[in-house]
């Protein structure tokens, strides 16, 4: 049996991939596909906790998601690059985990990491296919990579929202196993504080609003660089009126 994945999230730190698409990730690996999660670093320059620690918490929220495999790519964090070296590692990834579909973040941020991520997981994408790419494995490219957006002000309205109304207590489960992160937090990443509501509180906010768009009651958003197919026109989802 295959051991390639159906589904790939690459993110710059722990607990980019639950907070951005969790639940997308949950409702993959409950339907059957082999889904996993490359952190690009080790979040070792987060105010709260250590490597260690985050590392034993990404691990928890693994099996929260159920996902197949979980890797760190080493990167240094907050001091990411788009440079040769970096290319490489995140192909030598891809050609040995062999993702369909790759998540990565929007193609700007708050964060550094986080669109630096954007882009070096991109240029890996396409690098990985070529032959005489110096990368360690077998020349793969995945069939199409998405873009998370969830949170992000300056990202156009999403061209995909995945519903996960299911997932949305096993997303705030894998989150919570983040407790050095954000344990009493009310702020987290791109998502900016809603008051005194805890952070929980305001990603379902945000997640309601998201699934209002597709009439449901909560969903995550996703945006792409090509025009999607759809099979027919008599297979179209969510009401005009």
């Amino acid at each position: 049996m295959s051991q390639s994945l159906d589904v790939l999230a690459v993110m710059a730190h722990p607990d980019d991939a639950e907070l951005l698409c969790g639940g997308a990730l949950l409702k993959s690996s409950r339907a059957g596909q082999r889904v996993g999660i490359v952190d690009l670093t080790a979040g070792e320059m987060g105010s709260q906790g250590s490597a260690e620690i985050r590392a034993k918490e990404a691990a928890r929220a693994a099996e929260i998601l159920g996902l197949a495999v979980r890797r760190c790519a080493g990167l240094p964090d907050s001091r990411l690059v788009n440079d040769e070296a970096a290319r490489l590692k995140v192909a030598s990834l891809l050609r040995e985990l062999r993702p369909q579909i790759v998540v990565t973040h929007w193609k700007v941020g708050r964060h550094r990491d986080h669109r630096i991520a954007a882009e070096l997981v991109r240029d890996a994408c396409f690098l990985t296919g070529l032959k005489k790419l110096p990368a360690d494995g077998d020349p793969f490219r995945p069939l199409k990579l998405i873009y998370a957006t969830a949170f992000r002000e300056d990202a156009a309205p999403p061209d995909v929202v995945v519903d996960v109304t299911a997932e949305i207590e096993g997303k705030l489960e894998a989150l919570a196993a983040y407790s050095s992160q954000f344990g009493g937090a009310v702020q987290a990443g791109e998502v900016f504080p809603g008051g005194d509501r805890p952070l929980a509180g305001h990603i379902r906010v945000q997640m309601a609003h998201y699934g209002s768009l597709i009439r449901v009651p909560y969903g995550e958003p996703f945006r792409v660089d090509e025009a999607l197919e759809v099979r027919t026109l008599g297979e179209l989802g969510v009401s005009s009126f």
